[in-house]
C-alpha cells in the first residue's frame, strides 16, 4: 500500500503555531525527562546497564532467527499456540481468524504499539467487532477517534479541560468537568463493564525470553492483567525485535524501561506469562516481522532494532516536545520513528530524519544506547544520494558548501547577511514563502563578526 508523503513542517504547523499548547507540551515531557534523570543519578551501575542491554541486544539480533525458533519451541511447550506474520495484512488476518474460531464480537485491548502499527483496530472494526483499548491514555484518543501522540504517553498532547468534554460526550459526565480524580473514576466505571463484557483479551509484549517461552507485559493501570483474566482466550501481538535470550537479562531491562520512560523505578505491574492459564484456556502469541527483517538487514540502522519503546527520545527531543507526535504521521514518531519510518518507505517519510536538530540529546539518553542521531544523519546521506530531497534544498546545500569552503566569500556573506537584516522589513523573511521562519524569531544580527570580535580581545590582551 502506497502511504502519503509526510511533510514535517507542514503537518507540525497548528500544533508549533499554538504557542500555548506547544510551550505547555514542551514543559510536560521535559518533566518527565528531569525524573528519568534523577532516576538515573539514582543508580551508580546506570552507564553499566546501559551498555549491558545494548549488548545483549547486538548479540540478540545477530542470532534472532536461532532464538525465534528456541521462544517457539518453550512457549509451544508451555502450551501456547505461535503464529507467524510476514506483515501488517497477515498478523491482522491472523487474529480476526482467531476471533472467528471463537465466534467473538467483542474485544478489550491492552496498550499495543505494534497494533497500531498494523491497523488493527479500524480492521476489526471493519469485520463488526467492538475493540476498547483499556488503557486510560489510549481510550481517551480512541474516543477522540485519534491516535497517539507519544508511544508511552497516548494523550500526552490532550489537556483535561478536552478530555473533560470528550468525556462528556461519550461517557456523560458533567458538562465542563475538569478534575482528573472524577474524570479517572468515570472512566474506570466505563471500562469496568467493557472488560466483563469482553470475549478475547490482546495485549502487547514487552519482553520476550527464548529461553523460557515466557513473556512479559508492563503496565501502570493493572489493565492488561485484567483484559486477559476475564476473558478464556488471550491473544498477545509482538514484534520479533522484543526478544531476549535469558530469564535473567530480564532484571537488566526492567531496571531500564519505567525509569526511562516516565521515571519510576519499575512499572507497577509487570506481568509475566508462560502459556494458558488454566486447561480451558488458550494463548496466542503472534510474531510480526512487517519490515524488522529488512531493518537488520541495513547495517547502518541495525541498532534501531535494539529499541524497548521507552519513549525517552521523545522526551528530550526539542523538536518533537514543541512539534507534537502528530507531526510525524506515524505510529512511532520522534527520533526513533524518524529512523525506522523510513526504513518502511523512504519516500513517503523523507521529511523526517531532517526534523531533527542533531542535538544528540536522544542518543544520551536511550537506554540501550541506540545512536540515533548519527543514524539520522547516515539517513540524511541516504536520502540526498537517491535524490528524494527537493531541488531547492539540493542546490542551496551546494551553494552553502561552496560558501563555506572560501573564507573570503564567508567573510563577505556574513557581512551583507548582518547589515540586510538590521535593515531588511520584517516581511522579508517572514512570509508564506519561508517556511522555516512559520514559528521562529530570528535573532538580533550582531554589530560585528566573532572574527572582528576575536581580533579585537586578542589585541587588548
Amino acid at each position: 500500500m502506497k502511504l502519503p508523503v509526510v511533510e514535517h513542517p507542514a503537518a507540525a504547523k497548528d500544533f508549533v503555531t499554538d504557542p500555548d499548547r506547544s510551550r505547555w507540551h514542551d514543559q510536560a515531557l521535559w518533566f518527565v525527562r528531569s525524573k528519568r534523570d534523577k532516576q538515573a543519578a539514582s543508580l551508580p551501575e546506570w552507564e553499566y546497564l546501559r551498555e549491558t542491554a545494548s549488548a545483549i541486544k547486538t548479540h540478540t539480533i545477530a542470532n534472532l532467527p536461532d532464538y525465534l525458533e528456541q521462544f517457539e519451541r518453550n512457549a509451544t511447550a508451555h502450551g501456547a499456540i505461535v503464529h507467524w506474520a510476514r506483515d501488517a495484512e497477515h498478523h491482522n488476518e491472523i487474529v480476526l481468524r482467531i476471533l472467528q474460531q471463537h465466534d467473538t464480537l467483542r474485544i478489550v485491548k491492552s496498550k499495543s504499539m505494534l497494533t497500531e502499527e498494523c491497523g488493527l483496530n479500524p480492521y476489526l472494526e471493519a469485520q463488526g467487532i467492538e475493540v476498547v483499548d483499556t488503557d486510560l491514555g489510549e481510550r481517551i484518543v480512541q474516543l477522540r477517534e485519534e491516535p497517539p501522540s507519544h508511544i508511552v504517553l497516548p494523550a500526552i498532547h490532550i489537556k483535561k479541560e478536552e478530555v473533560g468534554q470528550t468525556f462528556h460526550e461519550n461517557l456523560g459526565t458533567a458538562e465542563g468537568a475538569s478534575d482528573p480524580q472524577y474524570l479517572t473514576e468515570a472512566a474506570r466505571g466505563h471500562l469496568r463493564n467493557k472488560f466483563l463484557l469482553g470475549e478475547v483479551g490482546i495485549t502487547g509484549v514487552n519482553f520476550a525470553v527464548a529461553e523460557t517461552g515466557g513473556f512479559v507485559v508492563c503496565t501502570n493501570e493493572g489493565n492488561a492483567d485484567l483484559g486477559v483474566s476475564l476473558p478464556r482466550v488471550h491473544i498477545a501481538c509482538m514484534g520479533i525485535e522484543k526478544l531476549v535470550p535469558r530469564q535473567k537479562d530480564l532484571s537488566v531491562f526492567t531496571r531500564l524501561l519505567a525509569r526511562s520512560a516516565t521515571g519510576q523505578p519499575i512499572t507497577t505491574y509487570t506481568s509475566h506469562f508462560f502459556g494458558p492459564r488454566d486447561p480451558g484456556s488458550e494463548l496466542h502469541i503472534v510474531l510480526v516481522d512487517n519490515g524488522r527483517s529488512n531493518l537488520r538487514d541495513k547495517e547502518k540502522f541495525r541498532a534501531a532494532m535494539h529499541c524497548i519503546r521507552c519513549g525517552s527520545c521523545m522526551n528530550t527531543c526539542p523538536v518533537y516536545r514543541r512539534s507534537g507526535g502528530h507531526s510525524y504521521r506515524a505510529t512511532v514518531p520522534g527520533p526513533i520513528g524518524s529512523v525506522l519510518s523510513p526504513t518502511r518507505d523512504e519516500n513517503s517519510y523523507k521529511s523526517l530524519p531532517y526534523a531533527c536538530s542533531l542535538c544528540g540529546s536522544c542518543s544520551d539518553v536511550c537506554p540501550v544506547k541506540i545512536p540515533l542521531h548519527h543514524q539520522l544523519l547516515a539517513w540524511r546521506g541516504e536520502l540526498v544520494g537517491k535524490k528524494l530531497l527537493p531541488r531547492s534544498k539540493r542546490y542551496s546545500m551546494k551553494a552553502v558548501s561552496l560558501l563555506f569552503q572560501s573564507p573570503l566569500l564567508f567573510k563577505l556573506a556574513g557581512s551583507i547577511g548582518r547589515t540586510a537584516l538590521r535593515l531588511s522589513p520584517r516581511w522579508l523573511t517572514h512570509n508564506r514563502l519561508n517556511k522555516w521562519t512559520i514559528a521562529r524569531e530570528l535573532p538580533e544580527p550582531p554589530k560585528e563578526s566573532f572574527r572582528q570580535w576575536y581580533r579585537r580581545h586578542r589585541n587588548e590582551k
